[in-house]
Parts: C-alpha cells; sequence; structure tokens
C-alpha cells in the first residue's frame, strides 16, 4: 500500500475524510465527478504509446490525474476509487455491471450503517450522491434531458440501472452484487483496446459540476449550464485538441497522439 499516492489522490479530490460516513462519500463522489473527468483520451494515449492493454498502474493513474489532467473510462476511474474508499475506511466492493454483455462495466457497492449503496464514477452520468440499493420505489436522478432510474432490487440481488434521454430509454446495465477482483475483467478490458472497440474508434471526455456538465464527444462541443445547452462543432483535430486543453486542461500534444490513430469517429451514445 503506498500512503503517499493515496495522499496524492485526496489532495487532487481536495477532500478530509475525518471517518467514513456518508456525508464525506457524497463529498468524495462530487469532487471526484468535477475534477477526474471520463474520457478515453488517455486510454488511446497509453495504448498507443507504451502497447497498454490494461488500466493503467496505479501510479500512472495519479500521475495522469495529477499532472495531465487526465481521467478514465469505468474500469479505470471506478477500480482506483473503489481502492481509495477502501483506504479511508469504507466497507466498500468491487462489483461487475451488465450491459449488452456481462461485466463490460464496473461500480463499488459502499455499506454505510448495514445499508448498501452503488457508487459509480465511471458511467459518464452526475451521479453526485451514492445510491441506495434497499428500494421500495424507483430512485431518480434528473439531469437536463437525462433520467436515470434505479430500479429496486430484484429476487436475484441485482439492480437495474435505467438511462433515459428526452424520456426515451437508451442505455442501462444491471448490477451483479458479487464481489470482484480486478483481475476478474482482464479479458474484458483487454477487449476493450481491440482496434474495433469503442472507445478506440471514437472520443468521449464529460466532467460534471451539480448543475453543470461539459461533453466532447468526436467533433462536438457540449455545454449544459442553467437548464441550457450550447453546442459548437469543431472543424478538425487542431481545434479538438485545443478545445479539449481549454475544457479539461489535457495538454494538446498528448491529445494530438490520441487523435492522429483515429481514422473513425463513432457515436454509438448519439
Amino acid at each position: 500500500m503506498d500512503n503517499t499516492l493515496y495522499r496524492k489522490y485526496l489532495d487532487i479530490l481536495n477532500v478530509h475524510v475525518d471517518k467514513p460516513d456518508i456525508y464525506t462519500l457524497k463529498e468524495l463522489i462530487t469532487s471526484h465527478l468535477s475534477k477526474i473527468p471520463f474520457e478515453n483520451i488517455s486510454k488511446v494515449y497509453y495504448n498507443k504509446k507504451y502497447d497498454m492493454d490494461s488500466i493503467p498502474s496505479f501510479e500512472k493513474y495519479i500521475e495522469g490525474i495529477g499532472d495531465y489532467h487526465f481521467g478514465g473510462t469505468c474500469y479505470t476511474n471506478n477500480y482506483y476509487f473503489s481502492r481509495l474508499l477502501d483506504y479511508v475506511g469504507y466497507n466498500v466492493r468491487l462489483c461487475g455491471a451488465d450491459m449488452n454483455k456481462p461485466d463490460v462495466h464496473i461500480v463499488s457497492i459502499v455499506t454505510i450503517d448495514d445499508r448498501e449503496y452503488i457508487v459509480d464514477v465511471g458511467y459518464a452520468a452526475p451521479f453526485f450522491e451514492p445510491m441506495p440499493r434497499d428500494l421500495t420505489k424507483e430512485f431518480e436522478i434528473n439531469f437536463g434531458e437525462d433520467r436515470y432510474v434505479l430500479l429496486p432490487r430484484e429476487a436475484n440481488g441485482y439492480s437495474q440501472l435505467q438511462h433515459y434521454k428526452n424520456g426515451s430509454l437508451v442505455h442501462g446495465y444491471a448490477v451483479n452484487p458479487k464481489a470482484r477482483d480486478i483481475a476478474e475483467f482482464e479479458s474484458v478490458i483487454k477487449a476493450s483496446y481491440n482496434e474495433k472497440s469503442s472507445f478506440m474508434n471514437s472520443i468521449m471526455l464529460v466532467k460534471y459540476g451539480m448543475d453543470s456538465s461539459h461533453l466532447i464527444r468526436n467533433f462536438s462541443s457540449i455545454e449544459f449550464q442553467n437548464n441550457s445547452y450550447k453546442k459548437r462543432n469543431l472543424k478538425d483535430s487542431d481545434e479538438l485538441a485545443n478545445e479539449i486543453k481549454n475544457i479539461f486542461g489535457i495538454p494538446e500534444e498528448m491529445s494530438q497522439v490520441s487523435l492522429s490513430y483515429l481514422s473513425k469517429y463513432f457515436d454509438e451514445w448519439n
């Protein structure tokens, strides 16, 4: 256990943990969503620069978020946040979540005062607070045109989360509450680096404030503030790299490395 890296992680989040309660957990989640983006620039960069086909080491992750304003996709952000929660004293377990295939997403389940909560800082969604699993009715999060609905847990223990956009169901996942080790996701993570996979053929970055967000998806830059949207269309990779630097702080030269390897810009989210 590298205490120095965990302390640097907490310094980046700017959160002091006195005790692992529900209020501090909300603070940690909110800070993570606002300071550490969901993004795949680093995924492509590490793959092409260092031939990586797994998540970065903890040391490289902390270096990335601290020095280059990187974040990660679900496996990276949720795994290391789960480790941080464990470090500061939370009862936390890493869990797989099924989408179109098993285990293509991971989340944390945190137990506080005998209640279980889903924690997810890796879904590119405004999940600012822990989502309770002991529901008797639907738990909703509304954010602009997006509505996220967590259903009461099923008889098999799974929890279903549904994502609606403008009233239409567009995505979601089912959480398997079984505790898992990150090594169990090795083959799925490796497959996500395949040249045909979504995040090796498109660009997506998003970070959140409590009532705002900024999303870059391929050549579109979308800002949400006070229930209104502003969209800019970016003309080429130079303008895209500059926008990424201005909004997310990622150095242009690092974005350009990633963008130079993309010949297609798929958009599976629109």
